[in-house]
């Protein structure tokens, strides 16, 4: 197949990037993915080639005539190799990666069984990338960018103040407490040194997503921010850290948070909850051996004496809370790639545990259902092997019908049930807090019409 190459055009842009890829994604009717990241907020639509990553390989589908191919391997080997072969010149990929993959990546032979994927990622037919005062619109059919730029053109999604109320505190928190003290018991007995263990809470009410994006976007701080629909999967996210950050010269960062409290706005609450941070021994050793855990993953794939802490145990704000927060680095070996880092990194220890293989095996014992893109990863890969994947943290889900969000907590031996449920309830109100209603109701801020750009 001969090589494809993108169209594009740039123009002056001077509204706000998130409300503009809010109002973006709202139109897009198929497969997108809005992603904001290093002042750039990215709108992807159309999987003109689609690669979806299962335990064998990575089969790689195309649109009109393109056919189907699979690339055998290891799940991230092999989709590294399907990229590789993408037939499209500068291309970024965009995605998700399912916590699931953790067990193929360990050699958890308990891991969950089942055909759905572990990753998808698609090379879009359009996307628009939005930084101050410039819009880059790419396309592989020149024809789309003159309705691209019509699109963008409608302007910014108006933010919605009507919420959906949801009580965060109550649905299996009893259950919560009980696998808690399990998993205190076990890493009293030394199986393992920290597991994050997660609860779900349902979201009755049926609430528009796009206008959720916005409005918690508004209402939060997070590293990375996403807005999806992919694979089954539709989801609005505030990540509060990035899982890994790969840049073209083989440098990879990643920023584990541990140890958190209540963020509400009142300085003088704040600022002691914040001091009690630094001075709660809980907090500070769980933190302390998530870093360490991820300067070692990072020594497997980087040069020797590359891995540094670039920032120690400082205070991020992520919404309803603040952590305390560090930064890891290194440079890859020759011969390893951003793959190979995202690999040793994932799933996040932040959001899986220490060991990672008992605790991700504690965690299928313990949690009742698969996780899913929770403590997953929503990412893009460009063709220069840049790589940038956000924890799915402090996100709403929805998928064959239903609508939740899930959050969990650090357990350490030192934890007790009843703390660790309430950090559970401090983080799910950074997104229950801002979920909008859907209503069928139409007005010029907020079209429910669709611009087909099939």
């Amino acid at each position: 197949m001969p090589e494809l190459v993108y169209q594009e055009r740039e123009l002056a842009f001077a509204a706000d990037p998130i409300a503009t890829a809010t109002r973006l994604a709202r139109n897009s009717p198929g497969a997108h993915l809005v992603y904001e990241g290093r002042g750039e907020v990215a709108w992807a639509d159309g999987d003109h080639f689609t690669l979806s990553v299962g335990v064998a390989g990575t089969t790689t589908s195309g649109q009109r005539t393109v056919p189907a191919s699979t690339t055998a391997g290891p799940p991230l080997e092999s989709l590294a190799e399907a990229l590789r072969r993408i037939p499209v010149r500068g291309w970024r990929a965009y995605g998700w990666a399912a916590f699931e993959l953790a067990y193929h990546l360990h050699d958890l032979a308990t891991g969950p069984a089942g055909d759905q994927p572990l990753a998808q990622l698609f090379i879009p037919a359009r996307e628009i990338r939005l930084r101050p005062g410039k819009a880059l619109l790419r396309a592989l059919d020149p024809a789309d960018l003159d309705l691209m730029e019509r699109l963008l053109a409608q302007g910014a999604e108006q933010v919605r103040h009507d919420r959906v109320a949801l009580d965060v505190s109550v649905h299996g928190a009893l259950a919560y407490q009980r696998a808690v003290a399990t998993a205190v018991a076990e890493i009293g007995w030394r199986r393992l040194d920290k597991v994050i263990l997660s609860r779900v809470v349902p979201v009755p009410d049926e609430i528009d997503l796009p206008a959720t994006y916005l409005a918690g976007r508004r209402g939060n701080q997070p590293a990375r921010s996403f807005l999806l629909r992919l694979g089954g999967w539709e989801a609005a996210g505030f990540s509060p850290e990035i899982v890994a950050r790969v840049d073209a010269d083989g440098l990879v960062l990643t920023q584990p948070l541990a140890g958190t409290r209540a963020l509400d706005g009142r300085y003088d609450l704040d600022h002691a909850r914040r001091q009690e941070l630094y001075r709660d021994a809980k907090e500070v050793y769980e933190h302390a051996i998530s870093v360490r855990l991820a300067a070692e993953e990072l020594a497997h794939v980087c040069a020797p004496d590359s891995v540094q802490v670039d920032d120690f145990m400082s205070i991020k704000e992520r919404g309803s809370v603040q952590h305390l927060a560090s930064q890891v680095s290194g440079r890859l070996e020759p011969g390893r790639t951003g793959w190979h880092g995202l690999a040793a990194l994932f799933p996040a220890v932040t959001a899986s545990g220490i060991p990672k293989a008992p605790a991700c095996d504690l965690i299928r014992r313990t949690e009742n259902e698969a996780r899913g893109l929770y403590s997953g990863a929503v990412l893009t890969a460009d063709a220069d092997g840049t790589i940038d994947a956000a924890l799915v943290l402090r996100t709403v889900f929805r998928r064959d019908g239903r609508t939740w969000l899930r959050a969990g907590a650090g357990v350490v031996e030192q934890s007790t049930p009843e703390r660790e449920l309430e950090e559970t309830c401090e983080k799910l109100r950074s997104v229950s807090l801002f979920l909008v209603p859907a209503t069928a109701v139409t007005t010029p801020d907020s079209p429910r019409h669709s611009l087909n750009l099939a």
